[in-house]
């Protein structure tokens, strides 16, 4: 590995472990438009996901609450902060887009501009145990959006 390579991995691992260490958008919303719980039972994250959808179709706020791995809230956290502002549709494709760029290391999945930080994600994908992990608030996300009243699963 190239010596950039090796910094941007250093910058990506410390983003991972500053969200880790103090999450974004943590708490409960009031008046939440959309909710969705969501586990992942090989390790035992759980997380529940508060979003206020305004009348023009865009995520006024979001935010989460829940216990799990450094990986799975740092991730909640980057999502959390990464779709609020965004309309229901771009959000949906985001959660696509991520879940997909992890779960099948395809690096050639665009990220949008407003996703670029999530490439801190990436490394997950060397430890295919840990990619559930870092999945979870995303599959959450559809389900809130989808108003799916089961718990989202990374089973």
């Amino acid at each position: 590995m190239n010596e950039a390579a090796s910094d941007m991995q250093d910058l990506y691992r410390e983003l991972v472990l500053d969200h880790s260490r103090n999450p974004r958008h943590f708490g409960r919303i009031e008046n939440a438009t959309h909710t969705a719980d969501g586990i992942n039972p090989l390790c035992g994250d759980k997380l529940k996901l508060y979003l206020k959808v305004n009348a023009a179709g865009e995520i006024e706020s979001s935010s989460f609450e829940g216990t799990g791995c450094a990986i799975s809230v740092a991730s909640a956290s980057l999502m959390t902060d990464a779709i609020t502002g965004l309309p229901v549709e771009q959000a949906q494709a985001s959660s696509t887009a991520i879940t997909q760029r992890l779960t099948s290391g395809d690096t050639v999945v665009g990220l949008d501009a407003n996703l670029e930080k999530l490439r801190a994600l990436d490394g997950v994908r060397h430890y295919p145990s840990r990619v559930k992990c870092a999945t979870l608030a995303w599959h959450a996300l559809r389900s809130a959006l989808d108003n799916d009243p089961a718990p989202a699963t990374t089973e």
